[in-house]
């Protein structure tokens, strides 16, 4: 049995450890000051080349705040993995405690990050099965509904984070994850008692089949023994065929709608996907931004650079309403042919197909605005909604990756991207989270528990609510004075 009060002191103890690592980052207490810290660091080694827009060091040469950093980065990617999430609620206040970025660049850079894990955690998922059902891991229909919403999200996402002040952005940051902590690990120890329950009735019925089994070897005996009576007298027992079972007749629908979900990628519906990837990825480079100039001459803060803004927003919003539509039909589709639906599955109606994708428009607004990739706020909501572990997190992983490449793009048109630590850390996202990834995966073939995936988001979050709540603190108490009235605008560059 799971306690809930040695989950949370576990949790905090490892969050705790974390802090103690981030204190000692730098010499003489210096990662309480980060930013001081690499500024006088850059002015008094001139061996440090400085960034023009992020005011931050080079990646080489390396220093211990970058290997303890990358380190960190390393180790909370492991355990996102498990849950299909990005981590970028830990590798925020890592990128800012103990590599020394403010805030507006370390988001940035974790998007770039969870980017990476998000490339790994699709392609390891790929050919998985669904647990319960001969039909892709990814929920391909929960996907194509929540995604539009959660790119349009993340789009509004991205010009708050611009013109927020940080401490706004930490403040709300810390709020979000303080909401999903609790609720994520309360679902994550039903479902760890459920399979328990499960497990010992499992047991249960094994020895009761093998006390039938034994029982029924017997009986076996006694009728043999009796057929060879009945032979000998001439009779033969009245023993004759079983008269065959009828097959379970299917209508030609349902063995259409069978088929097309056995499908590891559904044609049409990774169409969709990329769809909507391929036009947000256009329309931000079209429009370009404070550090990309147009490609058809649009200058920022134009009537022509709203025009193709709303464009892009409109459109997936039209995205969003026509699959609604379809699902709404194609439940009714099911219905009618007897689809059996198992545990975890959606019935979508009018009223769900309308407040689910309008709670994933909220993760959008929370992947552009804070560089999580929306899947800290997917993926408990999710779980919440009763969608199994597993689906859960190959579903997230899915979005992750079409959000976060969507935020990048509009990361890097405004300028805010540092290509040397991102070009790296994007690497490291790719190789942590597959070592992550695979260790989840022997653990729940090791021990059948699927609620590991809801623990394992359920960490994550715990943990980003403790260390962006201290990094909340320590901006408190140490303002970067340089950062004061600063926004730089939508078109101005950092």
């Amino acid at each position: 049995m799971v306690d809930a009060a040695r989950l949370r002191l576990l949790f905090a103890a490892a969050a705790a450890l974390t802090v103690l690592a981030v204190v000692g980052a730098a010499p003489d207490g210096a990662a309480w000051l980060p930013h001081a810290y690499r500024r006088l660091q850059d002015a008094a080694a001139p061996l440090f080349t400085v960034d023009p827009v992020t005011g931050h060091k080079a990646f080489a040469p390396n220093d211990r705040s970058d290997y303890l950093g990358v380190g960190a980065a390393v180790v909370g990617l492991m355990i996102a993995a498990g849950g299909g999430i990005g981590g970028g609620g830990m590798l925020v206040p890592i990128y800012v405690l103990v590599l020394g970025f403010k805030p507006k660049f370390a988001i940035p850079l974790s998007n770039m990050t969870v980017l990476g894990g998000a490339i790994t955690n699709v392609g390891m998922n790929a050919r998985k099965r669904h647990p319960l059902a001969n039909r892709s891991l990814v929920d391909w229909d929960l996907l194509i509904l929540m995604e539009p919403l959660t790119l349009a999200g993340a789009l509004v996402g991205g010009f708050v984070n611009k013109l927020a002040p940080e401490i706004v952005i930490t403040v709300l940051l810390v709020v979000l994850l303080y909401a999903t902590s609790e609720r994520t690990l309360k679902k994550g120890m039903k479902l760890y008692d459920k399979e328990t329950a499960a497990m010992e009735a499992s047991a249960g019925a094994k020895e009761m089949a093998e006390i039938t089994e034994a029982e029924r070897a017997e009986a076996a005996e006694a009728e043999a023994a009796g057929l060879l009576d009945d032979a000998e007298a001439g009779n033969d027992g009245g023993v004759g065929d079983a008269p065959p079972k009828a097959d379970a007749t299917k209508t030609p629908e349902l063995l259409a709608i069978e088929a097309e979900e056995t499908e590891s990628f559904p044609g049409w519906k990774v169409g969709v996907l990329l769809g909507m990837f391929a036009l947000t990825v256009s329309m931000n480079l079209a429009k370009g931004g404070g550090a990309f100039p147009s490609p058809f001459g649009i200058e920022c803060g134009t009537s022509s650079y709203w025009a193709v803004t709303f464009f892009m927003f409109a459109a997936l919003i039209v995205i969003a309403l026509w699959v609604r539509s379809y699902l709404v039909e194609r439940t009714k589709q099911k219905d009618a042919c007897g689809y059996a639906y198992v545990d975890g599955d959606f019935h979508w109606d009018e009223t769900t197909t309308l407040k689910y994708p309008s709670i994933c428009f909220f993760a959008g607004v929370c992947a552009g605005l804070f560089g999580i990739g929306g899947g800290i706020v997917n993926g408990p909501l999710m779980l919440e909604l009763g969608v199994l572990p597993p689906v859960a997190g190959a579903t997230t992983a899915c979005m992750i990756l079409l959000t976060s490449t969507t935020a990048a793009t509009t990361f890097l048109t405004f300028g805010l991207v540092q290509f040397d630590y991102a070009k790296r850390l994007f690497v490291v996202g790719i190789l942590a989270t597959a070592v992550g990834q695979l260790g989840m995966g022997h653990l729940i073939k090791k021990t059948g528990r699927s609620s590991y995936v809801a623990f394992s988001i359920g960490a994550v979050v715990s943990l980003s609510t403790v260390l962006m709540g201290f990094h909340g603190v320590v901006s408190l108490a140490y303002p970067d004075p340089t950062e004061a009235g600063n926004t730089g605008g939508i078109c101005g560059s950092g």
